[in-house]
C-alpha cells in the first residue's frame, strides 16, 4: 500500500513538471513570433545615417531629405543633411523673380545658408522681352528684390561669348549654351521655387539646372530644340515634347561639367500653378509643404511632384502638371543618366 502511494506521488510530480516546461516553451515561441512584427513597425532610418556624400545609398535609391520647417534654419538643415560641403567659390543658382511676381523665393530665406558658404547668387538673362533681358536692368531687379542685401549677384551671361557644353546621347540637342562666367565658380547650389509652368507643367531643379543656367541665347536654343539662338524670341509655339526633352538634355550638359560638385534644394512654399517668370502669376491655391534637398535633381523633382499629388488641397497644381505631361521631362532625364526617379524620402525632425 505504501509503495503504491510513492509511485502515485512520483507520477504526479512528473506530470506537473511536464506542464510547466510546456508553458515555458509556449511563451518562448510566442515571443519569437511577435518580435518581428514589432520590428517591422520601427522606422528604418539606417540608410540615411550611412549615406556617403554625392552617392546613392548602397541599399537603395538616392535620398531626398525633407523638412516642414520653411525657415532659414530649415533650409540650412536640409543642406547639412546632404553631407556634401560647398567649398571654394560657391554659386547659388536662384530665380530673381519677374517684376510683379509675388511668389519667388525671398533672399531672407536663403541668407543663413548663402552666408555660411560665402556664396554668390547667380542668374542668367531671359529670352523674352523683360527688364530681366538686359544685364543692367536685370541687376536692378535683383537689387529691387533684395538679393544684394544678402550676397553679391552675378549675371552669368553678362559677357560674351557663351560657353558650349556638350550633351551625350541626346535626341534633340548636341550642346547647351551657358553664360561665360559659369567657370568662375567651383561649386553650385541650385535652389528652386517649385511651381507649375504653362508649357512644361512644373518647374523645379531640372528646369533651374537647364533653362536656369542657359544664357539668353541658350534659352532660345532649348525652347526651339536647336532651331534658333535669336533673342528676344518672337515665336513660342515650338513642339512641346521636343522642348521638354531638350530641357532634360540641357540639364545633362550642366551635370557633365560639375563633376559632382553640385547639390539641389526645392522650396515647396508658394505653390502657384504659374512660374516665377510670369509677372501676373496666380497666388497659390494650396498650403505650403516644406523644403526638400538631394544630390539627385531627378529624384528631388519626382519627390516634389509626388508630395503635390498626395496633398489634399493640391488639385490645381496637380492638374497643371498632369495636363502638360510634366513627368515627360523627368523620364527623359532619367534615360540620359541625369538622375533617377526612384528615391528614399527622409524626414528631418
Amino acid at each position: 500500500m505504501q509503495s503504491k502511494k510513492v509511485i502515485f506521488l512520483i507520477l504526479s510530480i512528473l506530470m506537473i513538471s511536464s506542464l510547466v516546461l510546456t508553458g515555458c516553451f509556449a511563451q518562448k515561441a510566442e515571443a519569437q513570433t511577435t518580435a518581428p512584427a514589432l520590428s517591422a513597425l520601427m522606422p528604418q532610418t539606417e540608410p540615411a545615417e550611412t549615406a556617403a556624400p554625392n552617392t546613392p545609398v548602397a541599399s537603395g535609391p538616392p535620398i531626398v531629405y525633407f523638412t516642414t520647417d520653411i525657415s532659414p534654419a530649415g533650409l540650412l538643415a536640409v543642406y547639412e543633411a546632404l553631407g556634401l560641403k560647398a567649398t571654394g567659390r560657391v554659386a547659388v543658382k536662384i530665380h530673381t523673380g519677374e517684376p510683379g511676381n509675388r511668389n519667388f523665393i525671398r533672399p531672407a530665406l536663403m541668407k543663413d545658408l548663402v552666408q555660411k558658404v560665402n556664396g554668390t547668387f547667380v542668374e542668367t538673362n531671359v529670352a523674352y522681352a523683360s527688364r530681366r533681358a538686359s544685364t543692367a536692368r536685370h541687376y536692378q531687379v535683383a537689387r529691387d528684390h533684395g538679393f544684394n542685401d544678402v550676397a553679391p549677384v552675378v549675371i552669368l551671361d553678362a559677357r560674351t561669348p557663351d560657353l558650349s557644353f556638350p550633351i551625350t546621347g541626346g535626341t534633340r540637342l548636341t550642346e547647351t549654351l551657358v553664360g561665360s562666367r559659369f567657370n568662375e565658380f567651383d561649386f553650385h547650389i541650385v535652389i528652386s521655387n517649385f511651381t507649375g509652368h504653362g508649357i512644361s507643367g512644373f518647374g523645379g531643379a531640372i528646369k533651374n539646372l537647364s533653362i536656369g543656367y542657359a544664357s539668353a541665347a541658350g534659352k532660345a536654343w532649348i525652347h526651339s530644340s536647336g532651331s534658333t539662338r535669336t533673342v528676344p524670341m518672337t515665336r513660342w509655339n515650338w513642339p512641346v515634347v521636343a522642348f521638354k526633352e531638350s530641357m532634360a538634355e540641357g540639364a545633362q550638359g550642366i551635370m557633365n561639367q560639375v563633376n559632382g560638385r553640385i547639390l539641389f534644394i526645392n522650396v515647396l512654399s508658394n505653390l502657384s500653378v504659374d512660374c516665377d517668370c510670369h509677372s501676373g502669376a496666380g497666388l497659390p491655391t494650396m498650403a505650403a509643404i516644406g523644403i526638400l534637398a538631394s544630390l539627385d535633381p531627378v529624384a528631388l523633382d519626382q519627390a516634389s511632384v509626388d508630395l503635390v499629388f498626395a496633398a489634399q488641397d493640391g488639385r490645381d497644381l496637380a492638374q497643371r502638371i498632369r495636363s502638360r505631361n510634366g513627368l515627360l521631362t523627368l523620364e527623359h532625364a532619367e534615360r540620359l543618366g541625369v538622375g533617377t526617379r526612384a528615391y528614399q524620402l527622409v524626414k528631418l525632425q
